[in-house]
């Protein structure tokens, strides 16, 4: 595995409270972007690792007189799952240079998983699969048997008096 996969799975599992999703961006070698989900914590569905990771470079490409533009055709994804359809989309029209992932998303996967976004743009990204899908997939595991302190509360249905 990847130096840089290494990473996106450490940042995974830091993660309390949030789909553990650990997703970086790498340029010319180095890391500028790292994040996981945010969901949760800011209560805004579209806080994915990913998007979260846009921002940081649109700000680290301001605070360094560079155009993000350029930037993101340089730029490798490596993430633990497979990005969404929104965040899929969100990178190929970014025209990052790659995207790596180490599981698939078979509920929401835009990288063909569900949809592959990529057949809607006419120079989708080059993506590969790492080969560490079970360790993703056992983060996923065990979020997901737990409980989600930030779920709403469910609602019962009453029984309704018969007459």
């Amino acid at each position: 595995m990847s130096e840089w996969m290494e990473r996106a799975f450490e940042i995974a599992e830091e993660e309390l409270g949030e789909v553990p999703v650990g997703c970086i961006f790498v340029y010319e070698g180095r890391i500028i972007a790292e994040s996981t989900n945010t969901v949760n914590e800011t209560r805004n569905a579209t806080r994915h690792a990913e998007i979260n990771c846009v921002d940081q470079v649109l700000k680290w490409c301001k605070g360094n007189g560079l155009n993000s533009v350029d930037v993101f055709r340089k730029v490798d994804v490596v993430v633990t799952v497979e990005p969404c359809i929104m965040c899929a989309d969100a990178l190929h029209n970014l025209r990052v240079a790659s995207i790596t992932y180490a599981c698939n998303n078979d509920r929401f996967g835009g990288l063909g998983s569900t949809l592959d976004t990529g057949e809607f743009i006419s120079n989708p990204c080059p993506r590969k699969v790492d080969s560490n899908s079970e360790r993703a997939l056992q983060l996923l595991r065990q979020f997901y048997q737990g409980v989600n302190p930030n779920a709403p509360v469910p609602k019962t249905k009453k029984k309704r008096k018969e007459n």
